[in-house]
């Protein structure tokens, strides 16, 4: 009978050992399975710094070549340059801001370009106008996969049973790169 009994409570044991392991296992799986969200979101944040670094070195020598042209144009080229500092700095939502800012004062830069024809053939504008085109499909690119990025981890931490690990671990939502109201409304296209 004591050998039935500690056989039984050996089994038991056994059990409760494994079931143990197991719920481990699977606290270890989703720790880390959020820490890869969380390193995929900065992953995606530091691919937007990229793309704004590469605007931000292209934007000088956008407005020396304007500059030659359009003299009195100063406001606009102190309003660009300022704007070009502030998106370097800050959370990411300041930074986006900054980053919306920038673009309605480099459609302005652009309008005043519009305003001088010889300005408007020149090689070395119409070169760093297509670069700096082609940067603001990446940083519209790389918004796109950070945002889908930020989804997917909000989704995760929201969800049982990870919300409960997510809240043990202090894992907080994090927030989209959105847009702005200015950025919302109808472009207005006039010939």
């Amino acid at each position: 009978m004591v050998i039935l009994m500690i056989n039984v409570f050996m089994g038991l044991l056994l059990v409760v050992l494994v079931v143990f392991v197991l719920v481990a296992l699977v606290l270890i799986g989703i720790y880390n399975r959020l820490v890869q969200l969380k390193v995929r979101i900065d992953n995606a944040w530091a691919q937007i710094e990229v793309q704004l670094k590469r605007r931000y070195d292209l934007i000088p020598n956008l407005i020396e070549t304007v500059k030659g042209y359009a003299k009195h144009e100063k406001g606009t080229f102190e309003e660009v340059t300022k704007l070009r500092t502030a998106i370097m700095s800050g959370t990411p939502g300041e930074r986006a801001k900054a980053n919306d800012l920038l673009t309605g004062a480099l459609k302005s830069l652009f309008a005043v370009a519009e305003n001088y024809p010889v300005l408007k053939a020149n090689e070395n504008f119409k070169a760093l106008q297509d670069e700096l085109a082609g940067t603001e499909n990446k940083i519209s690119y790389v918004r796109m996969a950070y945002n889908d990025s930020v989804m997917e981890y909000n989704t995760t931490i929201k969800q049982f049973p990870t919300n409960t690990i997510a809240s043990m671990f202090n894992f907080k939502e994090s927030q989209f790169f959105e847009a702005t109201e200015v950025e919302r409304e109808n472009i207005k296209v006039q010939f």
